[in-house]
């Protein structure tokens, strides 16, 4: 590119030229989704099995007693939400990234005039708008068909929008940095298997976080992973008090920064291991 050139002159310029691009990106992306939509739509599918059933088992043992705090309709509700949070954060491209990086692919990326980031976000950002297309319904048509009483305030709709983005972002970025141990392992997918794990265990899917015992409560509110799925959950349905909050999205952040930290250090080292090995 010359330095006459305006893009290169103009810094805004510049940046709407990327952003044209990323657009465009995420669009192509979509489209061969769009393709395969059957495929993508099972998955998805398989995805909401687990909570559904956890929907089911805690909504029928809380009776009409309730059993934590939580009758049968915030226990509904709860998984339903959950449904809609997990397609939401859940960074399905992540676990691509490894075979990028083995089958040399990755040099290929190098070349684009953007990270390869974008290009996973693109494909990220894609494949939601695919699935979602799907769940959404889904979970609309359960949500009629149990009826549940919902009683979401405008203030808890309106914290829940910056914790679903916190929640992606974190979930995103944290598998990503695991993802990119692929420059010096060809296990690194099985570090996703753990992350995952920990989710179903310590985000809120098995049990609502609160109905978890003493220690793996601690635990869990202590750790990233309740902050990826579970925190928003309850943000939406207004069961944190307002020091809940404060932490709750205290956390969100630091543990944000920190798997930001963690992407750019590995992002750092990898390349350059990639470059020296040839890649």
């Amino acid at each position: 590119m010359s330095v006459t050139d305006p893009v290169h002159r103009n810094p805004i310029a510049g940046r709407l030229a990327n952003w044209r691009a990323g657009v465009a990106l995420v669009r192509s992306t979509w489209l061969s989704w769009m393709q395969a939509r059957s495929f993508f739509f099972l998955v998805a599918f398989g995805w909401m099995v687990p909570p559904l059933i956890y929907l089911f088992v805690w909504s029928t043992v809380a009776g009409a007693e309730g059993a934590g705090g939580m009758g049968r309709d915030e226990f509904i509700i709860y998984y339903l939400a959950l449904i809609l949070v997990n397609q939401v954060t859940y960074a399905q491209t992540n676990w691509t990234v490894g075979d990028t990086i083995r089958t040399g692919d990755f040099s290929r990326l190098l070349l684009y005039p953007m990270s390869p980031i974008f290009n996973t976000v693109a494909s990220e950002l894609a494949g939601k708008v695919v699935m979602l297309s799907f769940v959404a319904p889904v979970t609309l048509l359960l949500a009629l068909w149990l009826r549940p009483q919902v009683n979401f305030t405008w203030q808890s709709v309106v914290l829940f929008v910056p914790a679903l983005l916190l929640a992606w972002l974190l979930r995103f970025f944290w598998g990503y940095w695991l993802a990119l141990l692929a420059f010096w392992s060809t296990r690194a997918d099985a570090l996703l298997s753990v992350q995952d794990a920990l989710v179903f265990l310590l985000a809120g899917e098995v049990a609502p976080v609160a109905l978890l015992p003493g220690p793996i409560q601690a635990l869990a509110l202590l750790l990233p992973f309740w902050y990826m799925l579970g925190f928003p959950v309850e943000v939406l349905m207004g069961q944190l008090t307002a020091a809940e909050l404060v932490r709750g999205f205290g956390l969100q952040i630091a543990w944000l920064l920190a798997a930001l930290g963690l992407y750019q250090l590995v992002w750092r080292r990898g390349l350059r291991r990639y470059s020296a090995v040839g890649g």
